[in-house]
């Protein structure tokens, strides 16, 4: 125990098909969604598996995820001991640079192997729990906003009490229309958040963010395009209502600016834009020393990053704001896990068990009329 190596490595290309339109304001979903699934095997037969979730207009594509892996950053890998991610980790980073999603696929795989090897689960090997269950948050962007109204008045007696609501991509009255609604019906039972997704240009959005500011959001997130750091900190410094940075905060740089510049109250850790596990702890080490809490935000991962990410937040105190991970429950029409993650009581439950706690049924992955592409 503790010489093995990884032997082999086999990796799909999927399509998955949603139920519904997601518009997001920087870019709009339909259809399906493309992912990265990699299988790890160790020397000892233990195997592991992670998640490479892109998205075109955020971080990249799948189709290059699926070759940064297969190409550039396989041979690096095979022979790598298990027991040594960091220093593999870094060994990645030097052969190929950015193509964070595909070192996240990479990181959780080995995570989820040495899991295994030791009996401990992937929060043990950060740290330790420090939650058991993570406050869930879904994401109010269907085109059809009744559609949406509909899903709340299931979701909400069923203890689902948080929504981040898509702005800026519909004009700001049908917006304001539509959180008077949500207020009207659910009054302060719900925790509202406004996502924006860089959707505003800096000049006039203070006007349009006070009228939201009315509705007493817990948070708005990224209100303009990355590089405007500026006007970011000029929201935060003229609102009550928190800003929180996602696009403008990929890494612990961008995250020593934001700080410097005072630029945001609150920040969305993504493990598909910050290249792992153990990079979003050090993101968070440097938000605890701002007193920044973070939120767990997603891309379009489906069961196997989900789990990665539930690790995560249960190791990492202060990723305090819930997450959103709700895409295979509500989102995908079907995933690779054996059974889904559990959710209870509005609140995603971190699973037990040795390494990320789950199952994948690799005949899931071969029924999938959508693989578009497979390397073993």
């Amino acid at each position: 125990m503790g010489a093995e190596v990884v032997e082999r490595i086999r990796l799909f290309l999927i399509e998955s098909p949603i139920k519904m339109t997601r518009l997001q304001g920087v870019g709009n979903v339909k259809g399906a969604v493309k992912r990265v699934l990699l299988e790890l095997t160790a020397s000892d037969g233990t195997v592991g598996w992670g998640e490479a979730a892109p998205w075109e207009v955020f971080t990249g594509t799948a189709e290059a995820a699926f070759a940064a892996i297969d190409v550039y950053l396989s041979p690096v890998l095979i022979g790598r001991p298990i027991r040594r991610i960091r220093e593999t980790m870094a060994l990645l980073d030097k052969a190929l640079v950015a193509h964070t999603e595909a070192k996240v696929a990479i990181e959780t795989a080995l995570f989820d192997i040495l899991g295994k090897q030791t009996g401990l689960s992937v929060a043990d090997l950060l740290g330790g729990r420090v939650r058991d269950t993570i406050p869930l948050s879904f994401s109010i962007a269907d085109p059809d906003f009744s559609a949406d109204l509909d899903r709340m008045r299931s979701m909400v007696p069923a203890g689902n009490l948080i929504y981040k609501v898509k702005t800026g991509v519909k004009p700001h009255r049908e917006d304001l229309a539509h959180l008077e609604a949500m207020r009207a019906e659910f009054g302060d039972s719900i925790d509202l958040r406004l996502d924006y997704n860089q959707a505003l240009q800096p000049f006039g959005a203070i006007k349009i963010l006070r009228d939201v500011d009315a509705f007493r959001p817990t948070f708005i997130e990224q209100p303009v395009p990355r590089p405007h750091l500026a006007a970011m900190t000029s929201f935060a410094a003229a609102l009550d209502t928190p800003i929180l940075a996602d696009e403008s905060c990929f890494d612990a740089q961008d995250l020593v600016e934001i700080v410097r510049l005072q630029a945001a109250d609150a920040i969305s850790v993504k493990l598909m834009k910050c290249g792992g596990l153990l990079k979003a702890q050090g993101l968070m080490a440097i938000a605890d020393t701002a007193g920044l809490p973070g939120y767990g935000g997603t891309l379009w991962e489906g069961g196997i990053g989900l789990a990665a990410g539930t690790h995560l937040i249960a190791a990492t105190p202060g990723i305090s704001l819930g997450c959103e991970f709700y895409m295979p429950h509500h989102v995908l029409t079907e995933d690779v896990l054996e059974q889904r993650i559990p959710h209870r009581d509005g609140h995603v439950v971190v699973p037990d068990g040795p390494g990320l706690g789950i199952a994948v049924s690799d005949a899931a992955i071969r029924a999938n009329a959508r693989t578009l592409a497979v390397r073993e």
